[in-house]
């Protein structure tokens, strides 16, 4: 959820390029770190070290999921992981619930061997489940993508959601903008993806690319989940938002969709919805 520029319905437009200061960890010995920022323009993300293919224009049609979630699921927990403590890759955020403490900062963030957008870090969890993400929809659909953004601090999201509010007014921004302490960019587990070459990157219209499509049907692969559906407004309090996908871990994304059920609120019994408690 990054919101400047003008208006748009579901759209939102790109962070501004100054934002506070990362915390960055040593990554995992899978990921490659790097240091310093990007200043690409919005619509053209870097290009990958080497070593990577180089995006393509067109892409074969979308394979089906190559598995089904049963295994996963079988003998699940769901009381395993805290739903409340900010650490949990299964902590529920929203607006009725805040982080706490409000302004917390994730102990590691690392920035995965990844094309960027907007250079910004994520748990280590998350930057190896995405890269190995990245790889299966390039490998399997001929697909490249992009992270258009992932952790902001207390800090920066306060930035970001005064810009909208600002812009937009109070009450448009509440629908597609978490406020500073109830978003989960500042867990460090959310990410923002985009297509390479970009389209209707942060829209709705994402939802109909190659790279939307294949994301929907396999993220849970993965252990993300597309945290925001269309049909779920009144649940998760947000506007659609088919790019941005929040780490749950495989386990609870396979039990998720072994259910049916979408949405974080829905599963584990907690308060959701459009207001702000």
């Amino acid at each position: 959820m990054n919101p400047t520029g003008p208006r748009r319905t579901r759209r939102n437009p790109l962070l501004p390029a100054s934002r506070p200061g990362l915390l960055v960890a040593a990554a995992a010995a899978t990921l490659l770190v790097f240091s310093g920022c990007s200043a690409g323009a919005p619509e053209q993300p870097q290009a990958k070290p080497s070593g990577h293919a180089t995006p393509t224009a067109s892409h074969p049609p979308r394979p089906l999921p190559t598995s089904t979630p049963t295994a996963a699921a079988a003998g699940f927990d769901k009381h395993a992981q805290s739903i409340d403590d900010p650490t949990s890759t299964w902590v529920v955020v929203n607006k009725p619930r805040p982080l706490n403490p409000i302004n917390y900062t994730p102990a590691s963030l690392v920035y995965p061997e990844v094309t960027y957008v907007n250079r910004q870090p994520m748990r280590p969890e998350v930057a190896e489940a995405l890269v190995r993400m990245f790889q299966a929809g390039k490998k399997e659909a001929g697909l490249d993508f992009s992270v258009q953004s992932a952790y902001r601090s207390f800090e920066s999201q306060t930035n970001v959601y005064n810009e909208d509010a600002a812009r937009n007014g109070k009450a448009y921004a509440d629908t597609d903008t978490a406020r500073p302490g109830h978003s989960e960019h500042q867990t460090g587990l959310a990410v923002d993806i985009s297509a390479v070459p970009a389209k209707c990157s942060l829209d709705a219209c994402f939802a109909h690319t190659p790279q939307g499509e294949w994301l929907a049907a396999n993220a849970w692969r993965f252990g993300f989940l597309l945290r925001y559906p269309a049909d779920k407004v009144p649940v998760t309090g947000f506007a659609f938002e088919p790019w941005h996908f929040r780490f749950v871990g495989e386990p609870l994304a396979a039990r998720l969709k072994s259910t049916g059920i979408t949405t974080l609120e829905e599963f584990f019994g907690v308060p959701g919805g459009t207001e702000y408690h």
